[in-house]
């Protein structure tokens, strides 16, 4: 198989710092395991607007579709804020997600026993937690027609609609089973089967697709509602949710803080699989471009890390250098190095975002004693 090929959109804010960081740690990977890849990038967000007049160029968009792992870093900002609504940093990445048609969001929660007293719940409930949120990305209310604003009688009226096909929920059902597989083997299916119609038909899908070829998979189903309730209460009793666009898009949120600072979580977005049997597949941080911080060196580059490391377990079948990446990152938070949104404790001195890179290749290193 030909050397794999990665596009790297740093985007905004402090997107080209950590970006940075996960650069390196991309060209450890190739002169210290024999992993190379092939990596070419370019301009998403405002930097692509400042160049283009447009926040993702069509020709950003075809090499996206080209290669096989897109990484970016972040969008946005508020010199951005005026900018008419089609021409905002943040369709650049909504077109990528549309146009790639990459419809599974998976986006882990797991808490690293040393950042367990970060969390807003007790440590018990929380240590040790490793969950995955599974979201339909391209469909449901964000996307269904009718939509828009309009005027009845003497007062407007905000339309959205809520519609899923059968299609659309089995695809991303299939990736939440298949994705057990290779965890706990459990998944829990999230909607409103009691109020909604779209509901009771995404339950009866979900349902049909596991008694059909995942019988071996425990399957739960739980109103959303209910589930964001338990993710408060018990959260460790999950292990792979699937969920609709609304409410993977509340429920991950929620999830993410569990953790205690969104500089932590790293997220993939993936498709169907291209002629090489890799998915079309997008790996983002899940926090935003920090303007407030950027060119500081106060960024925590671990989020994007980690988003390497989903990248090389779900793109490139290297589930053992991932989890060689990912255990190099909790050893560096169990030796006590912080970045400065993880400062909790009185007296200690943040690190920069270079030095937290240095010492995530420093174990790496140490990996291979």
């Amino acid at each position: 198989m030909s050397t794999p090929s990665l596009l790297i959109l740093p985007g905004d804010g402090i997107g080209p710092e950590v970006m940075a960081e996960v650069r390196r740690i991309i060209d450890w990977y190739g002169d210290k395991r024999g992993l190379a890849f092939e990596v070419s990038e370019d301009l998403v967000g405002g930097a692509a607007y400042d160049a283009h007049g447009t926040p993702l160029h069509d020709d950003t968009m075809a090499k996206a579709q080209e290669v096989d792992a897109v990484l970016l870093g972040a969008v946005g900002g508020p010199k951005y804020d005026d900018l008419d609504f089609s021409v905002k940093p943040e369709r650049g990445l909504l077109r990528l997600r549309k146009e790639m048609d990459l419809f599974a969001n998976l986006r882990p929660a797991q808490c690293f026993d040393a950042l367990a007293d970060f969390s807003s719940l007790k440590r018990d409930v929380v240590a040790g937690l490793d969950i995955m949120i599974v979201r339909e990305l391209t469909s449901g209310i964000y996307f269904g027609e009718p939509r828009g604003i309009h005027t009845e009688g003497n007062e407007r009226v905000g339309v959205n609609t809520q519609r899923y096909t059968e299609s659309e929920i089995e695809r991303v059902a299939r990736s939440a089973f298949e994705l057990a597989r290779r965890r706990g083997n459990k998944v829990c299916s999230m909607e409103k089967a009691n109020v909604m119609e779209s509901g009771i038909l995404w339950r009866e899908v979900v349902q049909e697709v596991h008694d059909k070829d995942y019988a071996d998979v425990e399957l739960s189903h739980m109103y959303a509602d209910a589930g964001a309730m338990q993710l408060c209460r018990w959260p460790k009793q999950f292990d792979v949710i699937v969920t609709d666009n609304l409410f993977g898009d509340l429920l991950s949120d929620a999830a993410a803080m569990l953790t205690g600072s969104l500089g932590m979580l790293p997220s993939a977005s993936l498709g169907a699989p291209m002629e090489n049997g890799r998915p079309k597949a997008l790996y983002e941080p899940v926090h935003g471009s920090a303007p407030d911080i950027a060119g500081q060196g106060k960024a925590n580059p671990i989020a994007c890390i980690l988003s390497f490391a989903m990248a090389l377990r779900y793109s490139f079948d290297a589930g053992d250098e991932a989890d060689r990446l990912e255990q190099a990152v909790e050893k560096v938070l169990a030796d006590g190095l912080r970045t400065a949104d993880l400062i909790g404790e009185e007296g200690r001195s943040p690190v920069s975002t270079a030095e937290m890179g240095s010492a995530v290749l420093a174990a790496l290193d140490s990996s291979l004693a």
